[in-house]
C-alpha cells in the first residue's frame, strides 16, 4: 500500500519531510532542501519587497532558498516546535546572530507548510527580531 493510500502513514512520512527539511536547512543542505518539495513549489520568503519575496518554481525556489541561507549564514539555526495539521503545517524556527560588538540579534518565526501528497508544495515563512545588548 502507497503511504498517500493510507492516512496515518501519510501524516507519519509528513512529519519525517518536516524533520528533514529542518535538519536540511540548519545544514544550508539545498540539494536535500530540493528533494522534498513538489515541482510545482512555493517559497515565500520572510524577507524582501512584497514584504517577502515569492518565488515559484523549483529554479526559483532554489534561488530563494539560496538567498535566505547566505542572508541569515552568519547565524544559528535551531529548529522548534512543529504541528502538522493535514495537508498544513506549522513549524517554528529561530536564528541567533551576533555582531562584532558582541550584541544579539534574535530572529524568531514561523512557517506555514502546504503538502501535496508526502512534498512541501508551498512554505511561508514569517519573521519577527529583537536585539540584546551584551
Amino acid at each position: 500500500m502507497r503511504s498517500d493510500d493510507d492516512p496515518n502513514a501519510l501524516l507519519a512520512e509528513r512529519m519525517r519531510v518536516l524533520d528533514s527539511f529542518a535538519r536540511a536547512w540548519s545544514r544550508r543542505d539545498i540539494d536535500t532542501l530540493m528533494s522534498l518539495v513538489t515541482d510545482d513549489c512555493v517559497y515565500s520568503a520572510s524577507v524582501g519587497p512584497e514584504p517577502g519575496q515569492t518565488f515559484v518554481g523549483r529554479e526559483a525556489v532554489r534561488d530563494g532558498f539560496l538567498a535566505l541561507l547566505a542572508y541569515d549564514a552568519d547565524g544559528r539555526s535551531c529548529a522548534g516546535l512543529a504541528v502538522l495539521l493535514g495537508d498544513i503545517a506549522l513549524a517554528e524556527w529561530s536564528y541567533e546572530l551576533r555582531d562584532a560588538a558582541g550584541h544579539v540579534t534574535v530572529l524568531r518565526g514561523c512557517d506555514i507548510i502546504e503538502f501535496s501528497g508526502a512534498r512541501i508544495r508551498r512554505k511561508d515563512a514569517f519573521r519577527k527580531c529583537f536585539r540584546t545588548v551584551p
